[in-house]
């Protein structure tokens, strides 16, 4: 099974020439096929496939539990995945390309088809940046190889990472989070969704229909996404770093409202 990465070399200078022996981040053809006939194709990190393909049938709205998946095969080369279903789906007609990083697929408009979150989640700037140090630990994919995103799925009670994935797309992270949770029984409504990279329109859509009010990211919103986010009643966040971010929408949820009202 792969391991994400694979062992390469490069000639680096620092006041002198010196080689090193590394790693670096592998990237695949993956092909999802559901009952046999194949359904999309992705560039990807080829490392939990299986998570990667049941998370995106969950994001795209063909299935909703673990009880329809009879059976799921990752091919001995790992660039197939094969995902046996209990019913019958129809392909979607029209595939849009997303600009997600990998080639993203979806088979919906991501602005579309979802009404404002809601819920009484309440969290505070520090933890949002307890959860994100706890994203990436010392033996992570990106600490070996680098050149991958990554995200997690974050309690925000608890103060702590659920579930976290990595890969070179974006997108797939988010994904293969979802493909983690459904095999793990973990509810992801009420939650933080975590990434490291840029927050486009498919990836506040994908947080959405994950029912996480609050999606936060070390990267850059689009215009898309921060008008979604409004009209979502999602708090959209953005340059998460040490001891700073910036919030797009919905900044009550950390306390905005609570302490303009009292410095009034």
């Amino acid at each position: 099974m792969s391991s994400g990465a694979v062992p390469t070399s490069w000639h680096e200078y620092r006041h002198d020439w010196k080689r090193v022996d590394a790693e670096i981040a592998a990237e695949a053809l993956v092909i999802i096929n559901v009952n046999g006939n194949e359904l999309a194709a992705t560039m990807c990190t080829p490392l939990e496939q299986d998570l990667l393909a049941l998370g995106f049938l969950k994001n795209e709205g063909l299935i909703e539990s673990m009880d329809e998946v009879k059976n799921v095969y990752i091919s001995k080369n790992g660039c197939c995945v094969d995902v046996w279903l209990n019913h019958a789906i129809i392909k979607p007609e029209r595939v849009i390309k997303t600009s997600g990083c990998g080639g993203g697929v979806t088979f919906d408009d991501p602005s579309i088809g979802i009404g404002p979150l809601q819920g009484n989640l309440r969290v505070t700037p520090e933890i949002i940046y307890t959860v994100f140090n706890q994203l990436q630990s010392p033996d992570s994919l990106y600490a070996r190889s680098r050149g991958v995103h990554a995200a997690g799925l974050a309690d925000a009670e608890n103060e702590r990472v659920l579930a976290t994935a990595e890969d070179v797309g974006r997108h797939n992270t988010v994904d293969k989070i979802v493909g983690a949770c459904l095999t793990k029984g973990i509810e992801t409504r009420g939650r933080i969704l975590i990434i490291t990279g840029r927050i486009s329109s498919e990836m506040l859509r994908k947080g959405a229909l994950m029912g996480c009010p609050v999606i936060a990211s070390r990267n850059s919103p689009t215009s898309m996404s921060v008008e979604m986010a409004r009209a979502w009643n999602m708090t959209l966040i953005g340059y998460v770093r040490s001891g700073s971010m910036r919030v797009y929408s919905c900044p009550e949820r950390l306390g905005y409202k609570e302490l303009r009202d009292k410095q009034r």
